[in-house]
């Protein structure tokens, strides 16, 4: 069983963890995404506020994710979020895509990207922008000679 390929892009409902990482204790604007992803159709899990980057690999992990939805508010995104990817990156976890949002300045936006975010969704970004990310890359993922 340990030989199986772990996450699954190819399922209807992909798993998104969504994730407060650090001390940022503000949690409305990640409740409002979570609500827009799961209205759009995808399976999303959020573990709480104040988590370790170590738990979250474990959520996602456990929870079999997709992806992994890092919100942060706190200014503390360069140093957390290299923290989070080197942590998936050592338990396996390739496959699983990394997104963050938050309040997030303009110029961090490359060296978070260079580090492996697949996307950043910076402060103003619509709920809309963002499930059509997730939408796009889903049938992206489905059928790939589409792109």
């Amino acid at each position: 069983m340990n030989d199986l390929p772990r996450g699954n892009m190819n399922r209807l409902n992909q798993r998104i963890v969504l994730a407060k990482v650090g001390l940022d204790g503000h949690d409305r604007g990640i409740k409002v995404v979570a609500r827009a992803l799961r209205d759009a159709g995808f399976e999303v899990i959020y573990p709480g506020l104040w988590l370790s980057p170590a738990s979250v690999v474990r959520v996602v992990a456990e929870e079999d994710a997709d992806w992994l939805g890092i919100s942060i508010l706190s200014g503390a995104h360069l140093v957390l979020v290299p923290q989070v990817l080197e942590l998936l990156r050592q338990q396996g976890l390739h496959h699983v895509r990394v997104v963050v949002g938050g309040t997030i300045p303009e110029e961090d936006v490359a060296p978070l990207l260079a580090c492996g975010v697949a996307k950043v969704f910076g402060p103003g970004s619509a709920l809309a922008d963002i499930v059509h990310y997730f939408q796009g890359e889903r049938k992206h993922e489905q059928n790939p000679s589409s792109a």
